[in-house]
């Protein structure tokens, strides 16, 4: 967490802490006699929701967490998950994240 304002005074703003925000989606491609099993294991990672899945074996999943680093460990452990052939990333967004801002007057 970076702090990018402190309180100092009169007019000053109030301490603001800002927090990394990444959010991405991929289409996970499962062997279709694995696929039960393979939803099992993704819906256990932290982070990780399936949004929708086809006979076939294509899932369709988001990526959620606070570290860039972090996201892209979570991506080569799809890569691990049983009946797993093989990953697609689809969108990624990062971006910082305010919390408890405040307008203040210059």
């Amino acid at each position: 967490m970076r702090i990018i304002a402190s309180h100092g005074g009169i007019g000053l703003p109030k301490l603001e802490e800002v927090g990394r925000v990444n959010i991405s989606s991929a289409i996970v491609y499962v062997a279709p006699e694995r696929l039960d099993e393979a939803c099992g294991a993704l819906l256990l990672m932290p982070g990780v929701e399936i949004h929708a899945r086809s006979p076939e074996g294509k899932v369709v999943v988001t990526l959620e967490d606070d570290d860039a680093n972090t996201a892209a460990d979570k991506y080569v452990a799809l890569h691990g998950v049983p009946g797993v052939a093989s990953v697609a990333m689809v969108y990624q967004y990062s971006d910082d994240e305010s919390v408890d801002t405040e307008e203040v007057e210059a």
